[in-house]
C-alpha cells in the first residue's frame, strides 16, 4: 500500500500546483492599484453634478487595471472580429455591448489560462461573477471610479480642467461652457478642437496612477446596474442585483466636459452598443475578496419608479422580448411619432418617419415656449439643464389613447450634449413601462451626446431600441437614412 499511496500523493501534488490559482499582473500593461477608502460620488457644490451622484464612504480592495482601454487589436485577436465604427489595431474596441464584453473577458481568460470570471444564463438575463477567480473582469463602478480619481476629490483627475490637448472629447464645450458661452474667456479652459472620432490608447499623459484615457476617447463598461447609491458606508460594492441599464464611465470622444467628471454616471441596457463605448480589462490581485454575485435583469414590465406623475397604465402584449423579435411593422404595434422641435430640423426627421410609416405623430409644445432667438435661447435651454427643469407642456396626451402605444419614436434636437427639458417633462408625466423607446435627434456634430443615458434613467423600464442622430436637416441623404433606420428596428416602410 505504501509503494502505491506515495506515488498517488506526488501526482495529486503535481496537478494541484499546475491547477492553482495565481493573482500576478497579467502583463506590463497592468498595474497594480492598492485599495483604500474614498468619497465616491460628488459634492452637492460640484457644478453640473446630478442627483445619482450622491456622495457616500467606499472601501475598494486591491486590483489590477489595464493602463489603457481595450484595442480593436486585442479584440480581435481573440474574438476574430472588429465591430469598431472607427477602424485602427491601437484605437480603442467600441460598438460593441456589455454582454459581448463579458463574454470577451471570459474567452481570453480561457485563452490564457486563467479561471473564467462570469457565467452567464438565460439568454444573458442572469448573469453570475466568481469573486475569487483570477481571470479579466470588467470593474466595478466603485473601482473605476477609484482609480479613476487616484487620490483626487475634484471633478477631474488632473489639476486643471482638461481641455482637448490632455484629453479626447468635445473640444468645444470644455466644462462650464454651458454658462459661459458667450463670454469664455472667463474659464480655466478655453474651448480647443474637437477630433470627431477616437484617438490611440496610449495618447496624452496618464493620471498620477498611470491609467491613460481615464477621461475621454470611449466610456467604459462597469459591472454594475445602475441605480441609488445610498450614503451608507461600503466595502467593495458591486450595484444592484438586478435593474434595466449597466454602468459606463469615463466619458467618449462625442462627450462635453460636464460628462467626463470623475464622478458621472452614464446608463445603456446591457444589449445595446454605442460608438462610444468600450472596456478596460481588471483582474483581483489576491483572493481577499471571496463569494458570488448574481445578477438579474428587471422586467421591463414592471411600473417605472420614476414616473411619479404617470398619467397611464402601460397597456403591451407580450414581452418586451417578443416584441423586439417581432417582424415588419409588428414590431412596432401601434406607435407614435412624439417629439419637440425648436428650429424645424428634429420636425422634419419626424415628417420624414411619418411619410414612410404613416404612424400617429404629435410634437409638444409648452405652456411657455422658449424664444425663437437664438443666442437667447441656448442660454435659457443651458439654464433649465442645469437646474434640471420640468417646463410644464401644452401639449397633453389622453390616458386611454398613451395606452393603446406599444412603441414611442420619441424626437428631439441634442441640447448641451442631452435631451431638451421638455423632453424629461414628457418621460416623467407618461408611463414607458413596457414600451419600446426609438429615440431619434437632431444634431450640430455630437451625434446622441449623453441624450441615450438620460432617457435611460428617466424611463428605467422601457426598452431602449437603436437610435437615429440626423447632422442638422440631414440633407439628401435622409430619407434613406431613416429607411435604414427603421428597418434595424423591424419596421418596414409602408
Amino acid at each position: 500500500m505504501k509503494k502505491s499511496f506515495l506515488p498517488m500523493m506526488t501526482i495529486f501534488a503535481m496537478t494541484a500546483t499546475l491547477t492553482a490559482v495565481t493573482y500576478s499582473a497579467p502583463h506590463s500593461d497592468f498595474v497594480l492599484i492598492k485599495g483604500g477608502s474614498f468619497q465616491m460620488g460628488s459634492p452637492a457644490s460640484e457644478d453640473w453634478r446630478s442627483d445619482d451622484e450622491m456622495q457616500h464612504r467606499v472601501t475598494v480592495s486591491d486590483f489590477y487595471m489595464s493602463k489603457y482601454e481595450l484595442t480593436q487589436k486585442q479584440y480581435a485577436s481573440v474574438t476574430g472580429e472588429n465591430p469598431s465604427n472607427f477602424i485602427g489595431d491601437n484605437l480603442p474596441v467600441e460598438n460593441i455591448t456589455w454582454l459581448e464584453a463579458i463574454e470577451f473577458c471570459n474567452s481570453l481568460s480561457r485563452k490564457e489560462g486563467r479561471v473564467p470570471v462570469y457565467t452567464v444564463a438565460n439568454g444573458g438575463a442572469t448573469v453570475t461573477w466568481n469573486r475569487s477567480a483570477n481571470g479579466y473582469r470588467l470593474p466595478t463602478e466603485a473601482e473605476w471610479e477609484y482609480a479613476c480619481r487616484a487620490g483626487t476629490t475634484t471633478p477631474f483627475n488632473t489639476r486643471k480642467v482638461p481641455g482637448a490637448e490632455e484629453t479626447n472629447f468635445y473640444g468645444h464645450y470644455p466644462y462650464q461652457i454651458e454658462q459661459n458661452y458667450f463670454h469664455d474667456e472667463v474659464l480655466e479652459t478655453r474651448p480647443g478642437r474637437y477630433r470627431g472620432t477616437t484617438v490611440a490608447v496610449t495618447s496624452f499623459t496618464p493620471n498620477t496612477w498611470g491609467l491613460y484615457n481615464m477621461h475621454g476617447n470611449v466610456n467604459e463598461w462597469c459591472f454594475d446596474y445602475y441605480g441609488a447609491y445610498g450614503t451608507a458606508a461600503q466595502t467593495n460594492p458591486t450595484g444592484a442585483a438586478s435593474g434595466t441599464r449597466r454602468i459606463n464611465r469615463g466619458g467618449g470622444w462625442n462627450d462635453f466636459g460636464k460628462n467626463l467628471r470623475s464622478a458621472y454616471r452614464a446608463a445603456t441596457p446591457q444589449g445595446n452598443k454605442s460608438f462610444n463605448i468600450g472596456l478596460r480589462l481588471v483582474t483581483n490581485a489576491d483572493d481577499s475578496v471571496k463569494g458570488t454575485v448574481i445578477t438579474h435583469e428587471a422586467s421591463m414590465r414592471h411600473a417605472n419608479a420614476n414616473s411619479s406623475t404617470a398619467h397611464a397604465t402601460a397597456n403591451t402584449a407580450g414581452t418586451a422580448a417578443n416584441m423586439m423579435n417581432s417582424v415588419a411593422n409588428d414590431a412596432a404595434g401601434k406607435a407614435l411619432i412624439v417629439f419637440y422641435s425648436w428650429g424645424g430640423n428634429t420636425r422634419g426627421v419626424a415628417r420624414e418617419i411619418k411619410k414612410q410609416t404613416g404612424f400617429d405623430m404629435i410634437e409638444l409644445e409648452l405652456v411657455a415656449p422658449y424664444s425663437t432667438n437664438y443666442n437667447t435661447v441656448l442660454n435659457e435651454a443651458q439654464r433649465d439643464q442645469h437646474k434640471q427643469a420640468r417646463p410644464p407642456l401644452k401639449t397633453k396626451i389622453a390616458t386611454e389613447q398613451w395606452a393603446e402605444y406599444d412603441t414611442i419614436i420619441l424626437g428631439y434636437p441634442n441640447w448641451w450634449a442631452s435631451i431638451p427639458m421638455p423632453i424629461a417633462t414628457l418621460l416623467e408625466s407618461y408611463n414607458f413601462s413596457g414600451k419600446r423607446i426609438l429615440p431619434f435627434c437632431s444634431h450640430g456634430g455630437g451625434r446622441f451626446g449623453q441624450s441615450l443615458t438620460a432617457i435611460a434613467k428617466l424611463a428605467p423600464h422601457a426598452v431602449l431600441e437603436e437610435g437615429l442622430s440626423i447632422h442638422y436637416s440631414g440633407g439628401s441623404t435622409l430619407a434613406r437614412d431613416v429607411t435604414r433606420w427603421l428597418q434595424k428596428n423591424g419596421i418596414v416602410a409602408r
